[in-house]
């Protein structure tokens, strides 16, 4: 202790795997000063770190909301500890569409083995989806390449102003539906038409859904503003409500901006520019490009640290695991963010098909669009007056905006689709998954 503060020292052991490659690039292979200025820069932009990224994420959201805070007994005029408002402050149960098979609540609905259906599931996850090719027209054959655009910090942009539950679910039967309710809904969207070049928001795979099916609220909530009228046959709502990543996003955010500027890029930049600073940016400094990898990975291991499965051979279906135990294991924050950023992407591809523009395939945050030339700016809609189609994809350095994933030829494309592969998994030549994207 030093001034009443608590104070540790964090080692990264390097023979023992402290700094994954996937996470910190070749940081591992650094000299010793510039692995020192790497860990500072990082440690002082978002957080000394600790462990991997992905548990670094996740305390990062625990030191800026923390759980509890000093209250005095105004009675007695001692000081305690109770629950800080807006944060997590106790372990709760997921709904059992939540929860992950392995959980208790599930082993207690259902036998072993048991295979949950979409209407005992939720199942939020982001795209995978390749179009039929099938339905490439020809003029869309015509084009000579494939060019893929990658949604910068998705996850993150997704968290930002996200209305969060708080607290335990409550279950509520035929319920009205309600946007300002987190949680889980029971409801049938499989009625709502999209143009097929198109993927469906409601699922992962982007086919429509077979019935009723389990969907967190931003999900529901796009279908409805899509004007479609939804009947929950029940639900899981949180009316205990808080915008509990905002402080999570805002950190990562001006951590991955100030690094970014580091590398050269910042806002403002026309889009050439911005494009030519991309191309470059990793050379520019090895050092701070493996800040900006460990930034990345810190948002989306920090998302998928808040539903963590079970881990060890020892493991048994059924039983608790110590994740459990943590505020922070809440499968329903991880499904609100990958809902927003799915439906934020279908939003900004329907703004594109309004122009007659279609994605041939999607990864995540990555979609891949066919063009008459090998940059984004050679297909990329404008308005007549020159400038970015609104509500759109665009070119940018922020979060929320798009860079250049990479580029192929389209009967490269095309033969992937015939296969039944997706392109956007090897736009940039690599496994886009293997890489961490």
């Amino acid at each position: 202790m030093q001034s009443g503060r608590r104070h540790c020292v964090q080692f990264a052991v390097l023979p023992w795997g402290a700094l994954d490659s996937r996470a910190w690039g070749s940081a591992d292979r650094f000299a010793p000063a510039e692995l020192a200025s790497v860990l500072g820069d990082y440690a002082t932009r978002v957080i000394t770190p600790r462990g991997t990224t992905a548990v670094t994420g996740l305390e990062l959201m625990t030191a800026l909301r923390p759980p509890t805070r000093a209250v005095k007994d105004e009675a007695t005029g001692t000081w305690g500890s109770g629950p800080q408002p807006g944060s997590l402050s106790a372990p709760v149960d997921p709904a059992p569409p939540e929860a992950p098979d392995e959980h208790p609540v599930v082993a207690q609905l259902y036998p072993r083995g048991h295979r949950r259906t979409p209407a005992e599931m939720l199942d939020e996850e982001a795209y995978d989806w390749i179009r039929d090719p099938e339905l490439l027209t020809d003029a869309e054959c015509a084009h000579t390449h494939a060019v893929g655009i990658d949604v910068n910090m998705a996850f993150a942009a997704a968290a930002n102003r996200l209305n969060l539950g708080l607290g335990a679910p409550e279950h509520r039967t035929a319920p009205a539906f309600d946007k300002a309710l987190p949680g889980s809904w029971l409801v049938d969207l499989s009625h709502i038409d999209f143009d097929p070049r198109l993927p469906n928001p409601f699922t992962p795979h982007g086919n429509r859904p077979e019935g009723p099916a389990w969907y967190a609220t931003p999900t529901v909530a796009y279908a409805v503003e899509l004007g479609h009228e939804v009947r929950p046959v029940e639900a899981w709502v949180r009316p205990e409500t808080g915008s509990y990543l905002d402080a999570w996003y805002t950190r990562l955010r001006d951590a991955y901006m100030a690094t970014m500027e580091r590398l050269g890029v910042v806002s403002g930049m026309s889009p050439p520019d911005f494009l030519a600073a991309m191309e470059r940016h990793k050379q520019a400094d090895p050092g701070q490009a493996a800040v900006l990898s460990a930034i990345k990975a810190t948002v989306k291991g920090g998302i998928g640290k808040l539903r963590e499965r079970p881990q060890g051979a020892r493991y048994r279906p059924g039983e608790r695991w110590p994740a459990l135990e943590r505020p922070t294991w809440r499968p329903d924050i991880r499904a609100a963010v990958i809902s927003t950023a799915r439906v934020n992407m279908h939003r900004k591809m329907r703004k594109f098909a309004d122009t007659g523009l279609f994605p041939v395939a999607v990864l995540s945050d990555c979609v891949v669009y066919l063009s008459d030339g090998p940059s984004p700016l050679d297909f990329l809609p404008h308005t007549p007056d020159g400038k970015p189609l609104p509500g759109g994809f665009r070119l940018g350095v922020s979060p929320g905006m798009v860079k250049h994933e990479g580029t192929q030829e389209f009967l490269w494309a095309a033969q992937l689709l015939d296969e039944g592969h997706n392109p956007a998994r090897h736009i940039k030549g690599t496994d886009a998954a293997l890489d961490g994207e």
